[in-house]
């Protein structure tokens, strides 16, 4: 059963969570209804969720927050290794006195979620993956060389959009770090014992075509490695592939995200079928 602080249980709450060196923007809608965590992209921030929220309403319980140097609040770190968001999960749901919350994750918020939820089952209630957390081997010398080049290349312009929010306060290195060590954590050694390793229900949300940065079909191939890992995990289905990119689906296909995180949240039929 999920338990909930007095202040969980009010009217909607925004304030700054403290988590190893820095603090973290967070809005909670409260309420009694069940709580849904949402695990935003690598750079990108709360707001995206915006119509997955309003698509999904008030009978649920939405908790929101931006990472580590991310959004116009949440503060900088000596740490924006992967590892330390998935802390950071734990430190959101801990100040927000949630024990038990469903996981919905974008892009690198899939990958984070698909984590969290195969080191967590019993904390769990279920996940939906948004177009990220695919097994495949992406990474080489000469991709990594391209991530560091491009990043180099997009941080001249990165200080002048840092005071909307819209970019990370992170330097263009840091950035091509993440990228980098997301590319190693996408390996299909590394990543598919963690996704064969979830006992929950999971739902993936698919887009189509490309993703910022990527070239061609690559996006398309990458995906395909879904298919070996819900043959090989009854939990895990895919709930719609749609027509969106990804960089457009959570704007154009709220719908069916939503769609998806009722599946989820389905007690006894979210694995049926």
């Amino acid at each position: 059963m999920t338990k909930h602080s007095p202040s969980s249980i009010s009217s909607n709450w925004t304030g700054m969570v403290p988590v190893d060196d820095t603090a973290l923007a967070v809005t909670d809608t409260g309420g009694p209804g069940v709580p849904v965590i949402y695990l935003n992209g690598q750079f990108a921030t709360q707001g995206y969720w915006r119509r997955v929220i309003a698509e999904l309403g008030p009978a649920w319980r939405h908790i929101t927050y931006d990472e580590r140097a991310r959004g116009r609040k949440s503060k900088r770190s000596a740490d924006y290794s992967f590892e330390a968001a998935v802390r950071d999960v734990d430190a959101v749901l801990a100040a927000r006195g949630v024990d038990r919350a469903l996981v919905v994750g974008w892009s690198y918020g899939a990958f984070v979620g698909a984590h969290w939820t195969d080191r967590n089952p019993e904390r769990t209630i279920g996940a939906v993956m948004v177009d990220g957390a695919f097994p495949y081997d992406w990474l080489d010398e000469a991709m990594e060389q391209r991530i560091r080049k491009q990043f180099r290349q997009w941080g001249r312009f990165l200080p002048l959009l840092r005071p909307t929010g819209l970019t990370p306060r992170m330097n263009a290195d840091q950035m091509a770090d993440c990228n980098i060590e997301l590319g190693r954590l996408s390996r299909e050694s590394e990543l598919a014992p963690v996704l064969d390793g979830i006992t929950v229900p999971v739902r993936y949300v698919v887009a189509s075509g490309t993703s910022l940065g990527s070239r061609g079909d690559e996006q398309e191939q990458i995906r395909t490695s879904l298919d070996a890992v819900t043959a090989r995990n009854p939990h895990i289905k895919v709930s719609a592939k749609v027509a969106s990119n990804h960089g457009a689906l959570l704007k154009k296909d709220a719908p069916a995200i939503a769609t998806a995180v009722r599946e989820v949240a389905t007690p006894g039929g979210a694995d049926a079928g």
